[in-house]
């Protein structure tokens, strides 16, 4: 009888950061700095690797397409929390959150399985240099950059699923800057069995399979390494996989942070999404074109013919 006579709710309200207006303009000024150093970072990078024949490799190509999948992540996000800051009303319709969710949760996955392809992708490199040009042909390289995309977009159609199984009759107060599914489901008013089984089926599916394939990828490349006589050979075989090494402990720090933290206080929670959601997004171009070599002289080159 309850859900006969219930209205479903057509926009949620955000809650934000704070309420200060001195504190909501620095915050403002922060992450609307910190979006435009990731646009910029991200299509800078983008339009480098097309640009530059060097890295026209199996690597490169990978990290263009994490740039952008980063590109695409902090804007479905950033530009709406900006707004909030400068305007009365906080809110979302309940069909931009929809898209918000769908988007937001199809970007992570395929960010999770592209930094795995690229953990395969240096295994192959440092451990099997002889059959690299083989095993990542460029048929292969497209196979694995689309079914990356395809499993993201099956996530995001599974949680899309659960959360329209939802009702919202009660509280429309999302207790977020963003519209996640993980926030949603503790105010509906309807049966949440189906969107928890797809939510932990998500997470065991997808985030540990991915995290194996890296977890296994780098245990295989470390023992190859230390196997390695000399001490520009260990160098040389490291220094290929650096780049990639900081942005996966980047990646996955700050998603265990944001989704381990339930016993942390509001803020805190805050702030560990902001974390995962944009500061992320913002330092994978950065620590590519600060800790690599050929994207350095390839931005050199760039920079002699300008």
């Amino acid at each position: 009888m309850g859900e006969s006579n219930c209205t479903q709710a057509t926009e949620f309200s955000l809650t934000g950061f704070t309420e200060d207006p001195v504190t909501q303009i620095t915050l403002f000024l922060m992450f609307l700095f910190t979006y435009l150093v990731t646009i910029l970072g991200n299509l800078g990078m983008i339009l480098l690797i097309r640009g530059s024949p060097p890295l026209h490799s199996p690597m490169y190509y990978f990290l263009g397409n994490l740039a952008f999948v980063d590109f695409c992540s902090s804007t479905v996000i950033t530009p709406k929390m900006l707004i909030d800051f400068i305007s009365e009303k906080k809110g979302i319709t309940y069909a931009g959150c929809v898209a918000q969710v769908f988007i937001f949760d199809l970007l992570g996955v395929t960010e999770c399985f592209l930094l795995a392809v690229m953990a395969y992708d240096r295994y192959v490199a440092v451990c099997h240099p002889l059959v690299y040009p083989l095993v990542m042909s460029p048929k292969h390289c497209f196979q694995l950059v689309i079914g990356s995309y395809l499993v993201g977009l099956t996530n995001g159609m599974g949680q899309t699923i659960g959360m329209s199984s939802l009702s919202f009759c009660g509280s429309s107060i999302i207790d977020l800057f963003f519209c996640d599914i993980s926030a949603l489901i503790p105010l509906s008013t309807s049966d949440t069995t189906l969107s928890h089984i797809i939510l932990r089926t998500s997470a065991s599916l997808f985030g540990v399979s991915s995290s194996l394939v890296v977890l296994v990828s780098y245990v295989a490349i470390i023992s190859a390494i230390l196997s390695i006589s000399s001490a520009e050979g260990k160098r040389k075989a490291f220094s290929t996989c650096t780049s990639h090494l900081t942005t996966v402990s980047i990646f996955y720090g700050a998603s265990l942070f944001m989704y381990l933290s339930s016993d942390s206080s509001r803020e805190e929670d805050e702030w560990a999404v902001v974390l995962y959601t944009v500061v992320t997004p913002m330092l994978n171009p950065l620590i590519y074109s600060l800790r690599n070599k050929e994207v350095k002289e390839a931005l050199r080159i760039l920079a002699k013919i300008k």
